[in-house]
């Protein structure tokens, strides 16, 4: 599953679809990012098929300013798919909204193609849900750091999808037990 996001962050380089450009929120405080997320929907991807929920991912800042990257969940048979991964600022000069992630093996992070676009394009003032999504509208998570999310919260998160150009009707609920 979590090979499937790195393929899927790494996928990432579309062509953006019709309609307004994906637009980052301006600034993240990266240490307030940093901990436990859950997803509490997505758009359905490839890397992530073997998932039937429980999906968690947990950031956690480096020494070199990079995050370390876990994401995790249950397949149906109630065994978990962990992969491992870092992220880093797309642009060294910023904004921190706007990562890199790779999580193929450190030795092939010369390659552009293992690093996919990690936009944070929502994300509640307390930093209790945010939206995840990259510019071609491919990829969408959105994260909470509750297991669940209420419904007024859950709409604000929708609304920035909606914002940035994504349709709300492919989003699918992840179950968290």
């Amino acid at each position: 599953m979590l090979a499937a996001v790195a393929a899927a962050v790494l996928a990432s380089v579309s062509v953006a679809a019709a309609g307004p450009a994906v637009q980052a929120v301006p600034s993240v405080d990266l240490d307030r990012y940093a901990g436990r997320w859950y997803e509490i929907a997505r758009y359905p991807n490839r890397f992530q098929q073997s998932c039937a929920g429980d999906v968690e991912v947990d950031y956690a800042r480096r020494p070199d300013g990079r995050l370390r990257v876990v994401n995790q969940c249950r397949r149906a048979d109630g065994s978990l798919d962990r992969a491992e991964g870092v992220a880093k600022l797309a642009d060294a000069e910023g904004p921190a909204s706007k990562l890199k992630v790779r999580f193929a093996p450190a030795f092939l992070s010369f390659i552009p193609a293992v690093w996919g676009n990690y936009w944070i394009i929502g994300l509640d003032p307390g930093y209790r849900w945010a939206v995840v999504g990259e510019p071609g509208r491919d990829y969408l998570w959105i994260l909470s750091r509750a297991k669940t999310l209420d419904a007024h919260d859950y709409d604000e998160a929708v609304a920035a999808a909606v914002r940035n150009g994504y349709d709300p009707a492919k989003l699918v609920p992840t179950p968290q037990h």
